[in-house]
């Protein structure tokens, strides 16, 4: 796909305007109706009408987990977890993580994500492909007490050894949950974390039941189980949050917690509602994921934008998470979490962008293109996507995408 440093695209739609974009060394140079391309320029053609949006970040996701799309379904968390998710897992190869990464950051880009925030095992396998395929993420190393210590040192080296080596891709440590990692394990991840300047990416209040194993063992809810351990801070990424109330709320907007809603997975594994408005209402920064592939069952974050904001709706009235706070909430907001340039359409920021079909049945009419995106669109609208400046998919074609699919389909044999 395109590679020159600067490009120049005519005739977008952005809010509600037509317009002329330059986008140079990785960053959107010029916008408006008299912007014109410059030499050197590559020029981006296309016989559609296209609008341009940000692309979306995926908050919290298990990227390789695409191979187990539907093994299991039907069932609650930790049956799902422990006799199913688990097992399968232990069988998988770093070949198999590379190849369900792939499978994963086509179906990203397909459907319109410019960043995941990731957390699995082989996590530099990972990496690798992100690095190659040309999308933003965060990789997560993965803790859990019974993996030993030989594996938690290396994720830790790992981590150091990572942080701050691509502009593109950072690194987090990511220990499980309160029911898999103990107290010396939550105190040396945020340790680590906060030496490299890394994220700490984990599970939290997800289900009642972890709730309630973790009142009998210390006395006190995950929330402030975690605070009372000092892990809790700007540079944590919570995802779920289900079961929590006012206090702890307050408590993770008075640390700066990011919270990555997972409406989908939350539905599906029976977690439980999510309590969007008392969230929004305690200034937490809430954000939203997609979940793994064997918990929603896709990658698709325009459907989960409108599921979280349905649920909302049907939770706490019609006007409860409306459709600027939804796209915010999957672009500027999920940027400035991890501190990227970007989530927005402006001069200066990083040159990120969603070219979306105008002429998609999905936006037909198109009384209020924000409302259509969210409400009513779906990946097959989404025409063109730019990361840094790069086009990644265009005309919803994708590099390798055929071996890509083959591959996974050839993968997945052996456990059929």
């Amino acid at each position: 796909m395109g590679n020159n440093k600067s490009m120049y695209i005519g005739n977008l739609l952005l809010d509600g305007e037509l317009v002329n974009v330059r986008m140079a060394d990785g960053r959107f140079a010029a916008i408006g109706k008299e912007v014109k391309p410059e030499a050197g320029d590559e020029i981006f053609e296309s016989d559609k009408r296209l609008a341009i949006v940000p692309p979306f970040y995926n908050m919290h996701t298990h990227a390789a987990m695409t191979l187990l799309r539907g093994y299991a379904d039907d069932m609650e968390l930790f049956t799902w977890l422990n006799e199913h998710i688990w097992p399968f897992e232990a069988k998988m190869t770093p070949e198999d993580v590379r190849i369900g990464s792939e499978l994963a950051i086509l179906e990203m880009v397909k459907s319109g994500t410019v960043f995941f925030n990731d957390m699995y095992w082989d996590t530099e396998e990972t990496w690798k492909v992100l690095d190659r395929m040309g999308i933003r993420g965060c990789m997560g190393f993965t803790l859990i007490d019974t993996i030993g210590e030989e594996r938690i040192q290396k994720s830790f080296d790992a981590l150091e050894r990572l942080s701050g080596q691509s502009d593109r891709i950072q690194v987090s440590i990511a220990p499980h949950a309160v029911y898999t990692v103990g107290e010396k394990l939550w105190i040396r991840a945020a340790e680590a974390a906060r030496k490299c300047h890394a994220k700490i990416h984990f599970h939290l209040s997800e289900t009642e039941k972890e709730i309630k194993d973790c009142v009998a063992e210390h006395g006190m809810t995950p929330v402030r189980w975690l605070d009372k351990l000092g892990v809790l801070g700007p540079d944590c990424i919570a995802a779920h949050v289900v079961h929590v109330d006012d206090e702890e709320l307050a408590i993770l907007k008075e640390r700066g917690v990011t919270i990555a809603h997972n409406p989908v997975s939350n539905m599906k594994l029976y977690s439980g509602y999510f309590r969007t408005k008392h969230a929004i209402e305690a200034g937490c920064r809430v954000t939203i994921g997609t979940d793994g592939c064997s918990s929603n069952n896709n990658l698709d974050m325009q459907e989960e934008m409108k599921f979280a904001s349905m649920m909302a709706k049907c939770n706490y009235g019609p006007e409860t998470l409306p459709v600027d706070m939804a796209l915010d909430w999957v672009t500027k907001s999920s940027a400035e979490a991890f501190g990227i340039d970007g989530g927005e359409i402006k001069v200066g920021k990083v040159a990120d962008a969603l070219l979306v079909n105008l002429d998609h049945e999905r936006f037909v009419p198109c009384y209020n293109f924000k409302s259509n995106l969210v409400y009513s669109s779906c990946s097959e609208a989404f025409d063109t996507l730019i990361c840094d400046g790069k086009i990644i998919m265009k005309d919803r074609k994708m590099a390798d995408e055929e071996r890509i699919i083959a591959e996974a389909k050839e993968c997945c044999k052996k456990w059929m």
